[in-house]
């Protein structure tokens, strides 16, 4: 059987972390900066832990990715 692909569209938004975990990136950081607040642009950089629900899908997608 041959091996699974990773999703190439996935390989720059989402990264796997030594033990395992899917980080993902938050949305609306990327232009429009200047009326946002710097709270908001520094919660916005935080790279949060991905849902449990979504892990086990995201792993496959991103089977070969380490």
């Amino acid at each position: 059987m041959p091996k699974m692909k990773t999703h190439s569209s996935l390989k720059g938004r989402f990264k796997i972390t030594g033990t395992g975990k899917v980080r993902r990136y938050k949305a609306y950081r990327n232009h429009l900066l200047s009326h946002k607040s710097n709270r908001t642009k520094r919660v916005l950089a935080t790279s949060p832990v991905m849902a449990a629900g979504d892990v086990r899908r995201m792993k496959q997608q991103l089977a070969n990715l380490k």
